[in-house]
């Protein structure tokens, strides 16, 4: 039971965090963001937010640092937003599988350009 709660509140927060960060973060440092997967921990004091961003490691970086800057502002707005006795605390990172499976997709087409 608990652990279908925590994927509903986790999906909640992912769905709120991108329409704020898209909407009313106004930092310059804040690049092109989407936000891609949330995981909460059990007793809900937690969020890990996966991120992908659009541009160099440079530009990654930047927009990290930036959202580390706003978490405060974020994560008051996400408790205004949703309704939970304690809003959890966010934690960022980059998330690399979008990058990695285009990697992979990029590999096999070069072994089957080889064989034709």
């Amino acid at each position: 039971m608990a652990k279908n709660r925590t994927g509903r509140v986790g999906e909640q927060i992912k769905k709120e965090l991108s329409v704020l960060i898209q909407t009313e973060m106004k930092d310059p440092r804040i690049g092109f963001i989407t936000v891609t997967g949330v995981e909460v921990t059990s007793d809900l004091s937690q969020a890990k937010v996966y991120l992908s961003v659009f541009g160099d490691a440079e530009q990654k970086e930047t927009s990290l640092k930036g959202l580390e800057k706003a978490k405060g502002f974020l994560r008051s707005e996400l408790g205004k937003r949703v309704m939970l006795r304690h809003t959890p605390e966010l934690i960022f990172k980059i998330d690399e599988s979008i990058a990695y499976g285009s990697h992979i997709e990029k590999l096999l087409g070069e072994i089957s350009h080889e064989d034709k």
